[in-house]
Protein backbone atom coordinates (compact mmCIF):
# COMPACT_ATOMS: atom_id res chain seq x y z
CA UNK A 1 0.00 0.00 0.00
CA UNK A 2 1.21 3.53 -0.75
CA UNK A 3 2.89 5.59 1.96
CA UNK A 4 0.33 7.82 3.75
CA UNK A 5 2.87 10.61 4.49
CA UNK A 6 2.12 13.84 2.62
CA UNK A 7 4.22 14.61 -0.42
CA UNK A 8 6.63 17.50 -0.38
CA UNK A 9 4.90 20.16 -2.49
CA UNK A 10 6.24 21.15 -5.89
CA UNK A 11 6.53 24.76 -4.79
CA UNK A 12 8.50 23.88 -1.65
CA UNK A 13 11.06 21.59 -3.32
CA UNK A 14 10.42 20.25 -6.82
CA UNK A 15 13.24 17.71 -6.63
CA UNK A 16 12.05 16.30 -3.29
CA UNK A 17 8.46 16.23 -4.61
CA UNK A 18 9.63 14.21 -7.62
CA UNK A 19 11.41 11.65 -5.45
CA UNK A 20 8.51 11.46 -2.98
CA UNK A 21 6.00 10.90 -5.79
CA UNK A 22 7.98 8.01 -7.24
CA UNK A 23 8.01 6.33 -3.84
CA UNK A 24 4.35 7.11 -3.11
CA UNK A 25 3.17 5.82 -6.49
CA UNK A 26 5.46 2.78 -6.16
CA UNK A 27 7.00 3.43 -9.59
CA UNK A 28 10.64 2.64 -8.75
CA UNK A 29 13.07 2.22 -5.89
CA UNK A 30 16.78 2.56 -5.28
CA UNK A 31 18.89 -0.52 -5.98
CA UNK A 32 21.68 -1.84 -3.73
CA UNK A 33 23.93 -1.05 -6.72
CA UNK A 34 24.76 2.65 -6.63
CA UNK A 35 23.18 4.63 -9.45
CA UNK A 36 20.83 1.82 -10.54
CA UNK A 37 17.10 1.56 -9.97
CA UNK A 38 14.49 -1.15 -9.58
CA UNK A 39 11.43 -0.41 -11.71
CA UNK A 40 8.43 -1.62 -9.73
CA UNK A 41 5.33 -3.12 -11.37
CA UNK A 42 3.42 0.20 -11.32
CA UNK A 43 6.27 1.90 -13.19
CA UNK A 44 6.97 -1.00 -15.51
CA UNK A 45 3.30 -1.14 -16.54
CA UNK A 46 3.63 2.41 -17.89
CA UNK A 47 6.82 1.41 -19.74
CA UNK A 48 4.96 -1.55 -21.27
CA UNK A 49 2.22 0.77 -22.57
CA UNK A 50 4.93 3.02 -24.04
CA UNK A 51 6.66 0.04 -25.65
CA UNK A 52 3.46 -1.27 -27.23
CA UNK A 53 2.52 2.06 -28.77
CA UNK A 54 5.99 2.84 -30.10
CA UNK A 55 6.63 -0.70 -31.30
CA UNK A 56 3.43 -0.58 -33.36
CA UNK A 57 4.48 2.77 -34.84
CA UNK A 58 7.95 1.50 -35.75
CA UNK A 59 6.59 -1.66 -37.37
CA UNK A 60 3.97 0.32 -39.30
CA UNK A 61 6.88 2.13 -41.00
CA UNK A 62 8.73 -1.07 -41.93
CA UNK A 63 11.12 -1.49 -39.00
CA UNK A 64 11.85 -4.90 -37.49
CA UNK A 65 13.06 -5.84 -34.03
CA UNK A 66 16.36 -7.63 -33.45
CA UNK A 67 18.72 -8.17 -30.54
CA UNK A 68 22.46 -7.53 -30.31
CA UNK A 69 24.89 -8.51 -27.53
CA UNK A 70 25.33 -6.64 -24.26
CA UNK A 71 29.13 -6.90 -24.54
CA UNK A 72 31.14 -5.02 -27.17
CA UNK A 73 34.88 -5.55 -27.85
CA UNK A 74 36.69 -2.48 -26.56
CA UNK A 75 38.52 -2.11 -29.86
CA UNK A 76 35.17 -1.53 -31.63
CA UNK A 77 34.61 1.76 -29.84
CA UNK A 78 38.08 2.97 -30.80
CA UNK A 79 37.32 2.61 -34.52
CA UNK A 80 35.12 5.72 -34.57
CA UNK A 81 37.29 8.36 -32.88
CA UNK A 82 34.58 10.95 -32.15
CA UNK A 83 32.28 8.22 -30.80
CA UNK A 84 34.84 6.77 -28.38
CA UNK A 85 35.82 10.23 -27.18
CA UNK A 86 32.17 10.97 -26.43
CA UNK A 87 31.50 7.77 -24.52
CA UNK A 88 34.85 6.82 -22.93
CA UNK A 89 34.13 8.48 -19.55
CA UNK A 90 30.77 6.68 -19.29
CA UNK A 91 31.76 3.12 -20.16
CA UNK A 92 31.81 0.12 -17.83
CA UNK A 93 34.51 -2.37 -18.86
CA UNK A 94 34.70 -6.11 -18.14
CA UNK A 95 38.31 -7.32 -17.79
CA UNK A 96 37.77 -10.78 -16.25
CA UNK A 97 35.41 -13.65 -17.08
CA UNK A 98 35.31 -17.25 -15.94
CA UNK A 99 38.06 -16.55 -13.41
CA UNK A 100 40.52 -15.43 -16.08
CA UNK A 101 41.69 -12.14 -17.50
CA UNK A 102 40.14 -11.55 -20.92
CA UNK A 103 42.41 -11.24 -23.94
CA UNK A 104 40.44 -8.13 -24.91
CA UNK A 105 38.34 -6.12 -22.44
CA UNK A 106 34.61 -5.96 -23.18
CA UNK A 107 32.57 -2.78 -22.88
CA UNK A 108 29.05 -3.07 -21.46
CA UNK A 109 27.05 -1.32 -24.17
CA UNK A 110 26.46 2.40 -23.66
CA UNK A 111 24.81 2.30 -27.13
CA UNK A 112 25.11 -0.26 -29.92
CA UNK A 113 26.24 1.50 -33.09
CA UNK A 114 29.65 -0.17 -33.18
CA UNK A 115 28.57 -3.80 -32.80
CA UNK A 116 25.59 -3.32 -35.10
CA UNK A 117 27.71 -1.89 -37.90
CA UNK A 118 30.15 -4.75 -37.50
CA UNK A 119 27.21 -7.04 -38.27
CA UNK A 120 25.85 -4.82 -41.05
CA UNK A 121 29.25 -5.24 -42.76
CA UNK A 122 28.55 -8.99 -42.95
CA UNK A 123 24.95 -8.69 -44.11
CA UNK A 124 25.00 -5.82 -46.61
CA UNK A 125 26.61 -6.54 -49.98
CA UNK A 126 24.40 -4.90 -52.59
CA UNK A 127 21.92 -2.05 -53.04
CA UNK A 128 19.32 -4.83 -53.07
CA UNK A 129 20.03 -5.43 -49.36
CA UNK A 130 19.04 -1.84 -48.53
CA UNK A 131 17.46 -0.26 -46.66
CA UNK A 132 18.04 -2.14 -43.41
CA UNK A 133 15.54 -0.93 -40.79
CA UNK A 134 16.17 -2.41 -37.33
CA UNK A 135 15.24 -1.64 -33.76
CA UNK A 136 16.05 -3.29 -30.46
CA UNK A 137 14.54 -3.02 -26.99
CA UNK A 138 17.26 -3.47 -24.40
CA UNK A 139 19.21 -2.08 -21.46
CA UNK A 140 22.34 0.07 -21.65
CA UNK A 141 24.93 1.15 -19.09
CA UNK A 142 26.47 4.62 -18.77
CA UNK A 143 28.55 5.28 -15.68
CA UNK A 144 26.79 8.36 -14.35
CA UNK A 145 28.21 10.33 -11.44
CA UNK A 146 24.97 12.07 -10.41
CA UNK A 147 21.86 9.93 -10.79
CA UNK A 148 18.10 10.49 -10.43
CA UNK A 149 15.40 7.84 -10.73
CA UNK A 150 14.22 7.52 -14.35
CA UNK A 151 16.00 10.72 -15.47
CA UNK A 152 19.61 9.60 -15.25
CA UNK A 153 20.66 6.16 -13.99
CA UNK A 154 23.72 4.01 -14.56
CA UNK A 155 21.58 1.33 -16.21
CA UNK A 156 18.36 2.14 -18.05
CA UNK A 157 15.93 0.61 -20.52
CA UNK A 158 15.41 2.00 -23.98
CA UNK A 159 14.86 1.28 -27.64
CA UNK A 160 17.57 2.02 -30.15
CA UNK A 161 16.84 2.05 -33.86
CA UNK A 162 19.61 1.55 -36.42
CA UNK A 163 19.15 1.85 -40.16
CA UNK A 164 21.30 1.73 -43.28
CA UNK A 165 20.46 3.38 -46.61
CA UNK A 166 21.84 3.70 -50.12
CA UNK A 167 21.74 7.50 -50.28
CA UNK A 168 22.11 10.53 -48.03
CA UNK A 169 18.56 11.86 -48.77
CA UNK A 170 17.08 8.49 -47.71
CA UNK A 171 18.99 8.60 -44.41
CA UNK A 172 17.88 12.21 -43.83
CA UNK A 173 14.25 11.28 -44.55
CA UNK A 174 14.49 8.39 -42.08
CA UNK A 175 15.95 10.65 -39.38
CA UNK A 176 13.08 13.11 -39.73
CA UNK A 177 10.42 10.40 -40.00
CA UNK A 178 11.49 8.98 -36.64
CA UNK A 179 11.59 12.45 -35.10
CA UNK A 180 7.98 12.83 -36.23
CA UNK A 181 7.03 9.47 -34.73
CA UNK A 182 8.56 10.47 -31.41
CA UNK A 183 6.74 13.79 -31.41
CA UNK A 184 3.44 12.12 -32.25
CA UNK A 185 3.90 9.58 -29.46
CA UNK A 186 4.87 12.20 -26.89
CA UNK A 187 1.95 14.44 -27.73
CA UNK A 188 -0.77 11.87 -28.46
CA UNK A 189 0.10 9.27 -25.81
CA UNK A 190 2.09 11.15 -23.16
CA UNK A 191 0.13 14.44 -23.56
CA UNK A 192 3.58 16.05 -23.34
CA UNK A 193 4.16 18.76 -25.96
CA UNK A 194 7.65 18.96 -27.44
CA UNK A 195 9.72 21.27 -29.57
CA UNK A 196 11.59 19.50 -32.34
CA UNK A 197 14.72 20.77 -33.98
CA UNK A 198 18.41 20.43 -34.76
CA UNK A 199 21.08 20.17 -32.07
CA UNK A 200 24.16 22.38 -32.33
CA UNK A 201 27.55 20.83 -33.11
CA UNK A 202 28.53 20.88 -29.43
CA UNK A 203 25.28 19.20 -28.35
CA UNK A 204 24.97 16.54 -31.06
CA UNK A 205 25.55 12.80 -30.59
CA UNK A 206 29.19 11.69 -30.67
CA UNK A 207 29.93 10.50 -34.21
CA UNK A 208 26.79 11.90 -35.84
CA UNK A 209 26.50 14.22 -38.82
CA UNK A 210 23.31 15.78 -37.39
CA UNK A 211 21.24 15.22 -34.26
CA UNK A 212 17.57 16.19 -33.94
CA UNK A 213 15.78 16.17 -30.61
CA UNK A 214 12.42 16.43 -28.87
CA UNK A 215 12.55 19.01 -26.07
CA UNK A 216 9.84 19.23 -23.40
CA UNK A 217 9.40 21.80 -20.63
CA UNK A 218 8.78 20.43 -17.16
CA UNK A 219 6.69 22.12 -14.44
CA UNK A 220 9.84 23.56 -12.83
CA UNK A 221 10.64 25.21 -16.18
CA UNK A 222 13.66 23.04 -16.90
CA UNK A 223 13.94 21.36 -20.28
CA UNK A 224 13.99 17.60 -20.74
CA UNK A 225 15.56 16.05 -23.83
CA UNK A 226 12.95 13.36 -24.32
CA UNK A 227 14.25 11.67 -27.48
CA UNK A 228 16.86 11.99 -30.21
CA UNK A 229 17.21 10.99 -33.85
CA UNK A 230 20.68 10.99 -35.43
CA UNK A 231 21.78 11.22 -39.05
CA UNK A 232 25.13 9.41 -38.82
CA UNK A 233 26.24 10.06 -42.38
CA UNK A 234 28.87 7.51 -43.46
CA UNK A 235 31.05 7.81 -40.35
CA UNK A 236 30.28 4.42 -38.83
CA UNK A 237 30.04 2.75 -42.24
CA UNK A 238 33.62 3.83 -43.01
CA UNK A 239 34.85 2.78 -39.58
CA UNK A 240 33.38 -0.72 -40.01
CA UNK A 241 33.71 -1.10 -43.79
CA UNK A 242 29.96 -1.31 -44.43
CA UNK A 243 30.09 -1.11 -48.22
CA UNK A 244 27.66 -2.12 -50.94
CA UNK A 245 27.59 -2.43 -54.69
CA UNK A 246 25.52 0.38 -56.16
CA UNK A 247 22.94 0.02 -58.94
CA UNK A 248 25.54 1.46 -61.30
CA UNK A 249 28.06 -1.21 -60.35
CA UNK A 250 30.30 0.96 -58.18
CA UNK A 251 31.15 0.60 -54.49
CA UNK A 252 29.90 2.97 -51.79
CA UNK A 253 29.48 3.18 -48.02
CA UNK A 254 25.97 3.05 -46.56
CA UNK A 255 24.35 6.13 -45.05
CA UNK A 256 23.05 5.35 -41.59
CA UNK A 257 20.87 6.60 -38.75
CA UNK A 258 20.28 5.79 -35.10
CA UNK A 259 17.56 6.96 -32.73
CA UNK A 260 16.28 6.25 -29.25
CA UNK A 261 13.99 6.99 -26.33
CA UNK A 262 14.24 5.53 -22.85
CA UNK A 263 12.62 5.10 -19.44
CA UNK A 264 13.54 8.78 -18.99
CA UNK A 265 10.13 9.39 -20.59
CA UNK A 266 8.49 8.15 -17.36
CA UNK A 267 10.33 10.93 -15.53
CA UNK A 268 9.01 13.35 -18.15
CA UNK A 269 5.48 12.05 -17.62
CA UNK A 270 5.74 12.63 -13.86
CA UNK A 271 7.15 16.15 -14.16
CA UNK A 272 4.70 17.21 -16.89
CA UNK A 273 1.45 16.14 -15.20
CA UNK A 274 2.05 15.22 -11.54
CA UNK A 275 0.48 17.28 -8.74
CA UNK A 276 0.84 17.55 -4.99
CA UNK A 277 -1.33 14.45 -4.50
CA UNK A 278 0.86 12.25 -6.71
CA UNK A 279 1.00 10.89 -10.24
CA UNK A 280 -1.43 12.02 -12.94
CA UNK A 281 -1.22 9.47 -15.74
CA UNK A 282 -2.63 10.26 -19.19
CA UNK A 283 -5.35 7.70 -19.94
CA UNK A 284 -3.61 6.25 -23.01
CA UNK A 285 -0.64 5.16 -20.88
CA UNK A 286 -2.36 4.25 -17.61
CA UNK A 287 -2.10 0.64 -16.50
CA UNK A 288 -5.69 0.92 -15.24
CA UNK A 289 -7.78 3.63 -16.87
CA UNK A 290 -10.72 2.98 -14.54
CA UNK A 291 -10.58 1.66 -10.97
CA UNK A 292 -13.85 0.41 -9.49
CA UNK A 293 -14.04 0.57 -5.70
CA UNK A 294 -16.93 -1.29 -4.07
CA UNK A 295 -18.14 0.15 -0.76
CA UNK A 296 -19.79 -1.92 1.99
CA UNK A 297 -20.62 -1.98 5.68
CA UNK A 298 -21.75 -5.56 6.13
CA UNK A 299 -20.73 -8.97 4.83
CA UNK A 300 -23.93 -9.06 2.77
CA UNK A 301 -23.20 -5.67 1.19
CA UNK A 302 -19.60 -6.75 0.56
CA UNK A 303 -20.72 -9.78 -1.45
CA UNK A 304 -23.18 -7.73 -3.52
CA UNK A 305 -20.99 -4.68 -4.26
CA UNK A 306 -17.87 -6.74 -4.99
CA UNK A 307 -19.78 -8.92 -7.42
CA UNK A 308 -21.25 -5.82 -9.08
CA UNK A 309 -17.73 -4.31 -9.33
CA UNK A 310 -16.36 -7.44 -11.00
CA UNK A 311 -19.28 -7.50 -13.44
CA UNK A 312 -18.69 -3.84 -14.29
CA UNK A 313 -14.95 -4.46 -14.85
CA UNK A 314 -15.80 -7.28 -17.26
CA UNK A 315 -18.16 -4.98 -19.18
CA UNK A 316 -15.59 -2.20 -19.42
CA UNK A 317 -12.81 -4.61 -20.40
CA UNK A 318 -15.00 -5.99 -23.19
CA UNK A 319 -15.37 -2.41 -24.43
CA UNK A 320 -11.58 -1.98 -24.59
CA UNK A 321 -11.18 0.00 -21.37
CA UNK A 322 -8.40 -1.13 -19.01
CA UNK A 323 -10.28 -1.55 -15.73
CA UNK A 324 -9.74 -3.23 -12.38
CA UNK A 325 -11.74 -3.65 -9.16
CA UNK A 326 -10.12 -2.95 -5.78
CA UNK A 327 -11.92 -5.50 -3.61
CA UNK A 328 -9.28 -5.71 -0.88
CA UNK A 329 -10.73 -6.33 2.57
CA UNK A 330 -9.57 -4.52 5.70
CA UNK A 331 -8.75 -1.25 3.90
CA UNK A 332 -11.14 1.68 4.17
CA UNK A 333 -12.47 3.25 0.96
CA UNK A 334 -10.71 6.54 1.78
CA UNK A 335 -7.35 4.80 1.96
CA UNK A 336 -8.02 3.19 -1.42
CA UNK A 337 -8.92 6.57 -2.94
CA UNK A 338 -5.68 8.01 -1.57
CA UNK A 339 -3.61 5.19 -3.05
CA UNK A 340 -5.19 5.26 -6.50
CA UNK A 341 -4.88 9.05 -6.64
CA UNK A 342 -1.16 8.73 -5.84
CA UNK A 343 -0.81 6.19 -8.64
CA UNK A 344 -2.55 8.52 -11.08
CA UNK A 345 -5.49 6.33 -12.15
CA UNK A 346 -7.51 8.59 -14.50
CA UNK A 347 -11.02 7.62 -13.34
CA UNK A 348 -12.37 6.09 -10.13
CA UNK A 349 -15.85 4.60 -9.82
CA UNK A 350 -17.30 4.23 -6.33
CA UNK A 351 -19.98 1.58 -6.10
CA UNK A 352 -22.06 1.30 -2.93
CA UNK A 353 -25.48 -0.18 -2.14
CA UNK A 354 -27.24 3.16 -2.76
CA UNK A 355 -25.49 3.54 -6.11
CA UNK A 356 -26.59 0.06 -7.15
CA UNK A 357 -30.16 0.76 -6.10
CA UNK A 358 -30.16 3.96 -8.16
CA UNK A 359 -28.50 2.32 -11.17
CA UNK A 360 -25.56 4.71 -10.96
CA UNK A 361 -21.87 4.85 -10.01
CA UNK A 362 -20.03 7.80 -8.48
CA UNK A 363 -17.31 8.88 -10.95
CA UNK A 364 -14.25 10.78 -9.67
CA UNK A 365 -11.76 12.27 -12.12
CA UNK A 366 -8.08 12.31 -11.16
CA UNK A 367 -7.86 15.82 -12.57
CA UNK A 368 -10.78 17.00 -10.41
CA UNK A 369 -14.55 16.70 -10.32
CA UNK A 370 -16.95 14.07 -9.02
CA UNK A 371 -20.48 13.17 -10.12
CA UNK A 372 -22.92 10.24 -10.32
CA UNK A 373 -23.28 8.69 -13.77
CA UNK A 374 -25.84 6.11 -15.00
CA UNK A 375 -24.75 2.51 -15.36
CA UNK A 376 -26.70 2.32 -18.59
CA UNK A 377 -24.23 3.10 -21.43
CA UNK A 378 -21.42 3.57 -18.92
CA UNK A 379 -18.62 2.26 -21.18
CA UNK A 380 -19.30 4.88 -23.87
CA UNK A 381 -19.51 7.65 -21.25
CA UNK A 382 -16.20 6.62 -19.69
CA UNK A 383 -14.53 6.43 -23.10
CA UNK A 384 -15.59 10.03 -23.76
CA UNK A 385 -14.31 11.06 -20.33
CA UNK A 386 -10.93 9.41 -20.95
CA UNK A 387 -10.57 11.04 -24.36
CA UNK A 388 -11.48 14.44 -22.93
CA UNK A 389 -8.98 14.05 -20.09
CA UNK A 390 -6.20 13.03 -22.50
CA UNK A 391 -6.79 16.16 -24.59
CA UNK A 392 -7.15 18.42 -21.55
CA UNK A 393 -3.79 17.28 -20.17
CA UNK A 394 -2.09 18.09 -23.49
CA UNK A 395 -3.84 21.47 -23.75
CA UNK A 396 -2.82 22.38 -20.19
CA UNK A 397 0.81 21.37 -20.83
CA UNK A 398 0.96 23.42 -24.05
CA UNK A 399 -0.53 26.46 -22.28
CA UNK A 400 1.97 26.13 -19.42
CA UNK A 401 4.90 25.84 -21.87
CA UNK A 402 3.83 28.91 -23.83
CA UNK A 403 3.25 30.90 -20.62
CA UNK A 404 6.83 30.12 -19.63
CA UNK A 405 8.47 30.89 -22.97
CA UNK A 406 10.13 34.18 -23.85
CA UNK A 407 10.37 35.11 -27.51
CA UNK A 408 12.68 37.84 -28.70
CA UNK A 409 14.18 39.25 -25.51
CA UNK A 410 14.99 42.91 -26.04
CA UNK A 411 18.44 42.73 -24.46
CA UNK A 412 21.16 40.48 -23.09
CA UNK A 413 20.10 41.61 -19.60
CA UNK A 414 16.50 40.48 -20.17
CA UNK A 415 17.78 37.15 -21.54
CA UNK A 416 19.90 36.55 -18.41
CA UNK A 417 17.18 37.74 -16.01
CA UNK A 418 14.64 35.32 -17.50
CA UNK A 419 16.98 32.35 -17.18
CA UNK A 420 18.03 33.30 -13.66
CA UNK A 421 14.43 33.83 -12.61
CA UNK A 422 11.69 31.23 -12.99
CA UNK A 423 13.19 30.09 -16.30
CA UNK A 424 11.64 28.37 -19.28
CA UNK A 425 12.31 28.41 -23.03
CA UNK A 426 14.01 31.50 -24.49
CA UNK A 427 13.89 32.02 -28.26
CA UNK A 428 16.62 34.40 -29.38
CA UNK A 429 19.10 35.13 -32.15
CA UNK A 430 22.43 33.29 -32.17
CA UNK A 431 25.53 34.03 -34.23
CA UNK A 432 26.44 30.32 -34.51
CA UNK A 433 29.85 30.64 -32.80
CA UNK A 434 30.52 27.62 -30.52
CA UNK A 435 32.73 29.79 -28.29
CA UNK A 436 29.77 32.11 -27.69
CA UNK A 437 27.57 29.08 -27.01
CA UNK A 438 30.06 27.87 -24.38
CA UNK A 439 30.27 31.37 -22.85
CA UNK A 440 26.48 31.56 -22.47
CA UNK A 441 26.42 28.11 -20.85
CA UNK A 442 29.14 29.10 -18.37
CA UNK A 443 27.39 32.34 -17.48
CA UNK A 444 23.78 31.12 -17.25
CA UNK A 445 23.97 27.29 -16.96
CA UNK A 446 21.55 27.25 -19.92
CA UNK A 447 22.20 25.33 -23.12
CA UNK A 448 20.80 25.54 -26.61
CA UNK A 449 18.11 22.90 -26.58
CA UNK A 450 17.66 23.02 -30.36
CA UNK A 451 17.49 25.16 -33.47
CA UNK A 452 13.71 24.87 -33.75
CA UNK A 453 11.92 23.42 -36.74
CA UNK A 454 10.04 25.94 -38.86
CA UNK A 455 6.64 25.55 -37.20
CA UNK A 456 8.10 26.47 -33.79
CA UNK A 457 10.05 29.51 -34.95
CA UNK A 458 9.03 33.02 -34.00
CA UNK A 459 6.94 34.90 -36.55
CA UNK A 460 9.54 37.66 -36.56
CA UNK A 461 12.97 36.09 -36.90
CA UNK A 462 15.79 37.73 -34.90
CA UNK A 463 18.50 39.51 -36.87
CA UNK A 464 21.13 39.91 -34.15
CA UNK A 465 22.78 37.56 -31.66
CA UNK A 466 21.37 38.10 -28.17
CA UNK A 467 24.83 37.73 -26.60
CA UNK A 468 27.23 39.47 -28.99
CA UNK A 469 25.07 41.80 -31.08
CA UNK A 470 26.62 40.26 -34.20
CA UNK A 471 24.35 39.20 -37.09
CA UNK A 472 22.25 36.15 -36.14
CA UNK A 473 22.56 33.07 -38.31
CA UNK A 474 19.67 31.21 -36.60
CA UNK A 475 17.05 31.49 -33.90
CA UNK A 476 17.92 29.17 -31.00
CA UNK A 477 15.99 27.94 -27.96
CA UNK A 478 17.83 28.11 -24.62
CA UNK A 479 16.88 26.61 -21.26
CA UNK A 480 18.36 25.07 -18.18
CA UNK A 481 17.95 21.34 -18.53
CA UNK A 482 17.97 17.95 -16.84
Amino acid sequence: MADSKALTTREADFSAWYNDLIQRAQLADYSPVRGCMVIRPNGYAIWEQMQRALDDMFKATGHQNAYFPLFIPQSFLAREAEHVEGFAPETAVVTHGGGKELEEPLVVRPTSETIIYAMFAKWIQSWRDLPVLMNQWCNVVRWEMRTRLFLRTTEFLWQEGHTAHATEPEAQAETLEILGIYRRFMEEWMAMPVLTGLKTESEKFAGALKTYSCEALMQDNKALQAGTSHHLGQNFAKAFEVQFQTKEGGLDYVWSTSWGVSTRMIGGLIMTHGDDRGMVCPPRLAQWQVVVIPIWRSDEEQAVTCEAARTLVAELSAAGIRATADTRDGIKPGAKYFEWEARGAPLRLELGPRDLAAGTAMMARRTGGKEPIPMDGIAARLRDELDAMQQALLDAAIARREANSLRGPKSKEEFIAFLEGDGGFVYAGFCGDPLVEAEIKAATKATIRCIPDEEFRSAEQPTTCIWTGRPATVEAVWAKAY
